[in-house]
């Protein structure tokens, strides 16, 4: 049985966490919900050689490679009992994309079925952030920053699943529940 991949992209502020755990909730038998820094935790918590290697990196605030973060991701997919599995904030650059391509190419098991956009301007997205201010990270500069590291990438990963006709755009201007239901329908129509 295949697995069915659906990734959520969006900006910071964009919603698209909550809006994938909340339809993983919505279809508790069905759908399995990932966040890529979840992927990494479960995995150094397992206490397995490759948590051991993530740690490595995460510990002193280096990026984890790319590799590690692919293969990490493919095996949680592998693993898990349900069939679709919806992941949020992957890619994050083009390099993220390529990889995650590569491997699914060589995958029998695992199928991507839609790239799912959250769409929301730079000023909402700001006010979202800033207005949840949970941290340092919140601040308008570090906005700007992960703002600027979100959009360098985007026209590329935009373009490249529009070529694959996997791309789907979603206005999150809207509140959670319009957005959740029409995302939930949405990857209905796909499975």
């Amino acid at each position: 049985m295949k697995k069915k991949l659906f990734l959520i992209i969006g900006a910071p502020g964009s919603g698209k966490t909550t809006d994938a755990q909340l339809i993983a909730q919505r279809n508790e038998g069905i759908i399995a919900h990932y966040s890529t820094g979840d992927l990494l935790r479960a995995e150094i918590q397992s206490g397995s050689e490759r948590g051991k290697i993530i740690e490595g990196y995460t510990s002193k605030g280096n990026l984890v490679p790319l590799e590690i973060v692919v293969e990490t991701i493919v095996k949680a997919i592998k693993q898990e009992s349900k069939n679709i599995i919806v992941l949020d904030g992957y890619p994050r650059s083009v390099e993220q994309m390529e990889a995650l391509d590569d491997i699914l190419k060589d995958e029998d098991d695992i199928q991507l079925m839609s790239v799912i956009e959250v769409e929301v301007s730079e000023k909402v997205a700001k006010e979202r952030v800033l207005g949840r201010a949970r941290g340092d990270d919140d601040n308008e500069e570090v906005f700007k920053n992960r703002m600027k590291v979100f959009m360098t990438p985007l026209c590329e990963i935009q373009e490249f699943y529009e070529g694959q006709k996997v791309l789907h755009k979603i206005n999150g201007e809207r509140t959670i529940e319009e957005i959740v239901n029409e995302i939930d329908q949405f990857i209905k129509t796909k499975i």
